[in-house]
């Protein structure tokens, strides 16, 4: 990447934070941006999600209201609740279409694209993007018991960074008591260890 680039960073976040969670870290998002911001002008970074209607208090949100405040452009669906086959209710949300639409809607105003997910539905959206001319980094993990990414979208990348490598997981020892971080919080509406 050049100094010069102009860069946009997709982060599916179901996907990411099981990622994440395979490699046994908690993601320094502020860490995170300073890095690729480091790495040329970053136009937008986009957080996608998607949110339980009836969980108002639901454990992500915290993350949500923190991003939204500092500098991510937070990009959120409500999921679609059905009853399966053999009666059980199950829960469903995805936020691919949304990611591919917005890649490739300012794909023609940017020189790189950043898509942290490993997901193999995306091959398709990094080979359109790249016929526009845009190089597309993918950050997932081989690290991992189990390799997060899929063969074919880290074939179809211009580059790939494990996740284990750049050294953005926030360490334990930095948060305080979780109770601590709650109270904070909840006065002023962001989370102190984000």
């Amino acid at each position: 990447m050049s100094p010069f680039d102009k860069i946009a960073l997709f982060i599916d976040g179901a996907n990411f934070h099981a990622t994440c969670k395979a490699l046994g870290f908690d993601i320094d998002y502020r860490r995170l941006l300073g890095e690729f911001q480091s790495r040329g002008t970053m136009l937008r970074a986009f957080y996608y999600t998607t949110i339980i209607e009836e969980q108002e208090c639901s454990s992500i949100r915290p993350l949500i209201d923190w991003l939204d405040y500092n500098g991510y452009t937070v990009v959120t669906k409500l999921t679609k609740e059905f009853i399966d086959a053999s009666g059980r209710r199950k829960v469903r949300g995805n936020m691919d279409i949304e990611l591919a639409v917005d890649g490739m809607e300012l794909a023609e105003h940017i020189d790189q694209m950043v898509l942290f997910s490993g997901d193999g539905d995306f091959r398709p959206l990094v080979e359109a993007v790249q016929r526009r001319g845009v190089r597309v980094t993918v950050v997932s993990t081989i690290a991992s018991q189990t390799p997060m990414i899929a063969d074919e979208l880290r074939r179809q990348a211009d580059e790939f960074i494990d996740l284990a490598q750049l050294k953005l997981g926030r360490d334990p020892s930095d948060r305080l008591d979780p109770r601590q971080d709650e109270r904070r919080a909840s006065k002023i509406g962001v989370p102190e260890s984000l």
